[in-house]
């Protein structure tokens, strides 16, 4: 029988459905705490029902509770021709295994994936018009990453799930596990998944990431940055820990981990309201930088065009530096970046020479943070202050010339506007609290590095 605490309204059916589930497969939920849509931040949430102390155990979850392709009735299969299951992604065993429980009426999941009945609740930036995503997210860099995704998706169905689906049709069938229906469930798993962290060891050799996982009852807790519980994993179960007291009422929030708004919102499909998000960031292009050298007066064109060329092999992927609220947390690359754009000719000649320096500033790090921007040679401020600017340009082609060098610009006045801000639909409103959160970070820098 469900404890009081697990007790939900009468009238939602699918949540009593899968919490009878979890008595069944022996997933253990404190008295302490009950599930509910009403007062969640976001559909389904977990509340304290009585005060919590630290380290309380809220839930405990069996490894055999967990859902992933190796707990399905058809991981014999996948398991068995894994070598054509191989990808970029690595998720198509998984992708596989959620196609076939969420379509089979005799699943054991089946409690559990009908509380997703048509993922309407899913609002990634990928289920957006093209024309939505360039217009409310452009400069923040998530409708690049969500062409890159959907491009991805797309060629992994067609050349992988298609022909195994085709060797299997008493499984799967091309018009019920749809592109559409893959697609979907690819945002399910960026949204809901976890993944088990890495053991420690000294072998230095770099290992592929564990596979993701449907964690029941885990995957109903909320994020925030600053959360109050914590998914901890053991060999026998996975459990969620209390990490600070909560209060009776109190919704508990786990975490997702260091996310800034712009990757929440491309893999979750929400954000944390302005300033709440500690962990916030904003991309200044590397291309921005080289930018802003060419237009130096000073700069011999023909060596800064041989100094893009040779940043451009040491960036490699890295064709950003990263800026969060406390200073940049690239600094490694912001230092290789203006070192070399700085240098003379001289110093570049030998620096190729050499293949690089052999030592790096002892005082990098605290150069680059908010307090030592200030302080650095009256060049590479500017090239930093330049390249902000016009990355702050970069979010909308309205943005006035005057504007750049503002603290206050249409979104900020927006933000402030209670009235307008109330009208905005769910799409306007995470888009905004992306654009401004990344566009304080920049006007703070070019606040710190003005000349």
């Amino acid at each position: 029988m469900a404890s009081e605490a697990k007790r939900p309204k009468e009238d939602d059916v699918p949540l009593q459905n899968f919490l009878q589930w979890c008595d069944r497969v022996g997933l253990v939920l404190s008295s302490k705490v009950y599930v509910s849509k009403e007062g969640a931040v976001a559909d389904y949430g977990m509340f304290a029902k009585d005060h919590i102390e630290e380290g309380e155990v809220l839930f405990t979850i069996p490894r055999s509770a967990l859902l992933h392709q190796g707990t399905t009735k058809v991981f014999d299969l996948l398991e068995r021709e894994k070598g054509s299951l191989e990808s970029s992604s690595g998720w198509v065993p998984l992708l596989l295994a959620l196609l076939y429980e969420y379509t089979s009426p005799q699943s054991h999941w089946r409690p559990y994936l009908s509380l997703w009945t048509d993922f309407k609740t899913l609002d990634h930036p990928m289920f957006w018009s093209k024309e939505d995503r360039d217009h409310l997210l452009k400069g923040s860099g998530i409708p690049e990453a969500v062409d890159t995704d959907l491009t991805n998706i797309q060629r992994e169905y067609k050349d992988v799930v298609l022909p195994f689906m085709a060797k299997h049709p008493h499984l799967w069938k091309p018009d019920t596990h749809t592109l559409d229906m893959y697609t979907q469930l690819v945002a399910f798993v960026m949204a809901y998944s976890f993944q088990e962290p890495q053991e420690d060891d000294d072998d230095e050799e770099e290992k592929p990431s564990n596979p993701p996982m449907m964690v029941p009852m885990a995957d109903m807790l909320n994020h925030v940055s600053n959360h109050n519980a914590n998914l901890e994993f053991t060999p026998d179960s996975l459990k969620m820990v209390c990490v600070c007291p909560i209060k009776k009422g109190q919704e508990v929030f786990n975490t997702y981990g260091q996310m800034a708004n712009w990757q929440l919102l491309h893999m979750y499909g929400f954000t944390e309201a302005y300033p709440s998000n500690i962990n916030d960031t904003v991309d200044i292009p590397v291309a921005n930088l080289h930018k802003v050298a060419t237009q130096d007066p000073d700069m011999d064109q023909q060596l800064l065009k041989k100094k893009w060329e040779m940043l451009r092999e040491m960036m490699q992927a890295k064709g950003a530096i990263v800026f969060g609220k406390h200073g940049c947390l690239t600094d490694t690359e912001l230092h290789t970046v203006l070192k070399v754009l700085c240098m003379s000719k001289e110093e570049f000649s030998d620096f190729r020479d050499n293949e690089g320096w052999e030592e790096e500033d002892e005082d990098e790090e605290e150069a680059f943070s908010n307090e030592g921007l200030s302080g650095l040679k009256t060049k590479w401020k500017w090239l930093i202050h330049e390249a902000a600017c016009l990355t702050v340009r970069s979010y909308s082609d309205e943005l006035k010339e005057g504007e750049r060098e503002g603290s206050v610009d249409r979104d900020q006045r927006l933000m402030e506007d209670k009235a307008a801000l109330a009208g905005l639909t769910s799409r306007q409103k995470n888009a905004l609290q992306v654009r401004y959160g990344q566009k304080s970070i920049l006007y703070k820098v070019m606040e710190l590095t003005k000349t």
